[in-house]
This record gives C-alpha cells, sequence and structure tokens, in this order.
C-alpha cells in the first residue's frame, strides 16, 4: 500500500490597496506598508522592514510625482512569500511612460529614488499591466537586503 505523501502549507500573503494619486496618498501607502509588514511579522525598525517601507515610499512617490494622470489612482500590491523568505512590491500608475533610472547631479536636489530602489531590494523591474500604465516592483529577502542592477 502506497504511503500517502504530506505537502507542505504553502502561505502565501498579500496586501492590496489603491491610493488617490497625490502626497497624502503616497503618504498612507508608506504607512500601511510598515503596518502591515509588522501584522506578517516583519517587525517594525528590523532591515528587511526598513528596506521594504523605503521602496514603497520611493516608487509610490514616482507614482504621485511622474505617473500622474488626472482623476485617476495608484495601487500597491504587497506579497509576502514567508518560505520563499520575500516580500515584493508592487505600486502601479496609469501613466504609459517607463520609469528612468537617472544618475543625478551630485548637488541635484532629486532623481535618485530609483537608484535607492536599486540598492535596497534584491531585484526590481517594471511589468505591463492590463489596461494603461505599468508596474513598477521590486523584492526584499527577508534574510538581507542586497543590491541589484538596474534594468535595461
Amino acid at each position: 500500500m502506497p504511503m500517502p505523501q504530506t505537502q507542505a502549507d504553502v502561505t502565501v500573503r498579500t496586501f492590496d490597496q489603491r491610493f488617490s494619486a497625490t502626497r497624502r496618498g503616497a503618504r498612507l501607502a508608506r504607512r500601511l506598508a510598515a503596518h502591515q509588514l509588522d501584522v506578517w511579522g516583519v517587525p517594525r525598525g528590523t532591515p528587511a522592514s526598513d528596506a521594504t517601507v523605503l521602496i514603497v515610499a520611493e516608487l509610490s512617490a514616482n507614482a504621485v510625482l511622474h505617473g500622474r494622470v488626472p482623476g485617476r489612482d495608484f495601487a500597491l500590491r504587497l506579497v509576502h512569500g514567508p518560505a520563499a523568505g520575500l516580500v515584493r512590491v508592487e505600486v502601479s500608475d496609469t501613466h504609459p511612460a517607463q520609469p528612468v533610472a537617472l544618475v543625478p547631479a551630485a548637488d541635484a536636489d532629486g532623481g535618485r529614488g530609483l537608484l535607492l530602489v536599486a540598492a535596497l531590494a534584491s531585484r526590481w523591474g517594471v511589468a505591463e499591466r492590463t489596461g494603461p500604465g505599468k508596474t513598477v516592483w521590486a523584492e526584499v529577502d527577508l534574510a538581507g537586503t542586497g543590491p541589484s542592477p538596474v534594468p535595461s
């Protein structure tokens, strides 16, 4: 008689929310991401939490500043895969332009957001989405963070 095979539990947690494409919406996305990570057992103040929250802040700010289409929101999706040991951040907006990672002048006030994302995420990129716009995603390894190359 064959032995029944047991299958390991697979738990993937998701958080999906739409936000107004405003500074307030970007701030709320960052705050809710920090709270959700804490609920999932990724405590505030840890390197993984801090990296993930900063990535959410940068991608949300980009959606508001560069991806804003009047009358359209942006969306945040967090996917926590404890077995895989990672958190995936996805920020979607309806603007068709692709993000461009720049190397700003040393005295420039901005332009470093995607460089920060690349430095904190294990991997990141841009994907098409159903409907108008794009999704910028980044993955953070919960065991630590490492640099990722800027996608071409």
